[in-house]
């Protein structure tokens, strides 16, 4: 899977540990910064990873922070992702299964580094479920699509 990732300074750490154990499972993964501690801010970070999501150049996202919060939302911004913070198993799972989320999102003040290990790998292995799902995601596009012409 191709997976592109970003964090700001405080998911830096954890960033470093996801990209290792992503490209020993295997992974094809693109690390977009931030490159060390020091502050930075992540709204311009968590929206490359968003823009190479819906541009096709990956599969999925990942973006850390300290809560995730806010590179959640940040990722949000970009049309056509559905941005998820999760900072547990049922969340990670629900996130894929109901609605088909194709950026991460998490805490890394929050999340232990084995956790996040296995936020990640039930993510990434969880597939969508479809059926009823399918209409909802259709009307968040919609209302995505009307909110951008207006």
């Amino acid at each position: 899977m191709r997976i592109a990732i970003g964090a700001d300074h405080a998911g830096f750490e954890l960033k470093t540990l996801l990209i290792a154990h992503l490209e020993r499972a295997g992974h094809a993964v693109t690390d977009v910064g931030t490159f060390g501690t020091d502050r930075c801010d992540y709204p311009p970070i968590c929206a490359t990873v968003a823009r190479s999501v819906v541009g096709g150049s990956h599969d999925v996202g990942i973006v850390l922070g300290g809560s995730g919060q806010g590179e959640q939302i940040a990722a949000n911004k970009v049309h056509g992702v559905r941005a998820a913070l999760c900072n547990d198993l049922y969340t990670a799972r629900m996130a894929r299964e109901h609605n088909d989320a194709n950026v991460l999102s998490m805490g890394a003040r929050i999340v232990a580094d084995g956790l996040a290990y296995e936020i990640v790998e039930v993510f990434l292995s969880t597939p969508f479920e479809g059926d009823r799902h399918v209409a909802r995601l259709a009307q968040i596009a919609t209302i995505e699509k009307e909110e951008c012409a207006q």
